[in-house]
């Protein structure tokens, strides 16, 4: 149960990061020079961030699936 639990709030996360890449990739196609090279940082920040949820997300998918086969 709690599994599930922890699995819907990093869902829940994957899609705010996931939203803010979209938002910042259109920001950045606005932008020139300065502002245009913070939002590269951080859509590079956010990228990580979402790496590694997804990297938690498949540790707790796999986690599910062996603990139903128990």
């Amino acid at each position: 149960m709690t599994d599930s639990i922890e699995l819907r709030e990093v869902e829940r996360r994957v899609q705010v990061v996931e939203d803010n890449l979209r938002q910042l990739q259109e920001q950045a196609t606005a932008l020139s020079g300065r502002a245009e090279e913070r939002i590269a940082n951080r859509i590079a920040d956010q990228k990580t961030k979402l790496a590694a949820l997804l990297k938690q997300r498949e540790a707790l998918i796999g986690a599910g699936q062996s603990d139903a086969q128990e």
